[in-house]
Formats: C-alpha cells, structure tokens, sequence
C-alpha cells in the first residue's frame, strides 16, 4: 500500500471562513493532520493560499471536498511525498 504523507495545495479561496477557520476545517478532515496556510495574494474578493498538510495517510478526495465545501478552487498540486508499506509476509 502506499500513504500519502504530505501534500502542498495552490488554492484559491474567498475572505471568508479566513485562514485560520479554513485551516481548522481541513485539519479536521484526516487523524493527526497538520496544516500549514500561507496567504500568498489577496484581491477584492479572494486570496491565493498555499496549503502544506502532513500526515500519516492523507485523504486527497475528503480535502478536495472540504475545500470545495469551503467555496475553494483547488488549482493545482504542487508537491506530493508518498511512502510505501511493505507488507508483512
């Protein structure tokens, strides 16, 4: 089997929920999740964030979901660190 273990996000995402909100959400997603929101650009009415979340198996679909929920767009991933398990024989 192979986990995700960190994965960073450009997302763009309206003033509100603000970060700190946006960030809890997702954190909320997974077990053990950490969340890391950088606010690179704000307009009128949205910010460009970069969203780094680390974990021991990170659900890519329930995040995008959150996100989504949230009234995010996910534009693109940027980094991603996988690992594998070798199963037990």
């Amino acid at each position: 089997m192979v986990y995700v273990k960190r994965i960073v996000l450009d997302v763009l995402k309206p003033h509100q929920p603000n970060a700190l909100e946006f960030s809890q959400t997702i954190a909320k997603v997974g077990d053990n999740y950490r969340v890391h929101l950088i606010v690179l650009e704000m307009d009128e009415n949205t910010e460009s964030v970069q969203i780094e979340i680390t974990g021991n198996s990170i659900d890519f679909d329930a995040i995008h979901s959150a996100i989504k929920d949230l009234g995010g767009s996910l534009h693109s991933i940027d980094e991603v660190e996988v690992q594998s398990e070798v199963e037990a024989e």
